[in-house]
């Protein structure tokens, strides 16, 4: 008569027992894929928010190359009636071999001159040709890896493998946030500290935004 009644706590045990399994095998492998990217964020918040007490020196680098006539010669039949058009294949390859850029970003045209943007994280660089003689010239601007790491922080200027890797990071987090969350609350009962703790984590931001922000 009581068999069933028996059974019932511990079908509770074993069903706490597999979710507790469950999270903290999410709980550790999210933290393992975002582990470093945790640490890369942390470090560059710090930086980003002392980004004027951390201001690196600017190291311009100048360099020069002629275009070959025949790619001058395809250069100005390529010429389009937009302002911005990416330039043709054949003379990004060699705007890649003789500048430290990359030619993805789309050209500004002009009737002088073909002027390309190269930005990157942590500086900047262009590559403008002349239509006329072919000369080219570039000017790239790095200012340190600080300013690099920051740039990553932000997503500035680093490609769509970056973008990809935050949406990544991203997902990673979130799982580690939600399943620490419910291993919070299946240990909540014996440690009278993690409610107060979490509400302290929402009230202490939420305060200043109130507060301090306007």
């Amino acid at each position: 008569m009581h068999a069933p009644t028996s059974s019932r706590p511990a079908t509770r045990k074993s069903r706490k027992a597999f979710w507790l399994k469950q999270l903290h095998m999410w709980h550790w492998m999210s933290s393992a894929v975002s582990l470093i990217g945790l640490l890369l964020f942390a470090i560059t918040g710090f930086t980003l928010n002392h980004a004027a007490d951390i201001e690196g020196t600017p190291v311009v680098t100048q360099q020069s190359a002629q275009l070959p006539p025949a790619l001058l010669t395809r250069l100005k039949a390529a010429v389009p009636d937009a302002e911005k058009a990416p330039l043709p294949a054949d003379i990004a390859a060699w705007v890649e071999q003789s500048f430290p850029v990359k030619a993805s970003a789309d050209a500004e045209w002009s009737a002088d001159e073909v002027y390309l943007p190269a930005p990157r994280p942590g500086g900047d660089a262009w590559v403008v040709i002349d239509l006329a003689t072919g000369e080219a010239s570039s000017e790239v601007t790095g200012r340190g890896w600080i300013s690099y790491l920051n740039d990553l922080h932000k997503g500035r200027n680093s490609g769509g493998e970056w973008s990809l890797f935050i949406d990544i990071f991203a997902f990673a987090c979130l799982v580690f946030a939600i399943t620490g969350l419910f291993l919070l609350q299946l240990h909540s009962a014996k440690r009278r500290s993690t409610w107060p703790l979490v509400g302290l984590g929402l009230a202490i931001p939420a305060v200043i935004a109130i507060i301090f922000i306007h």
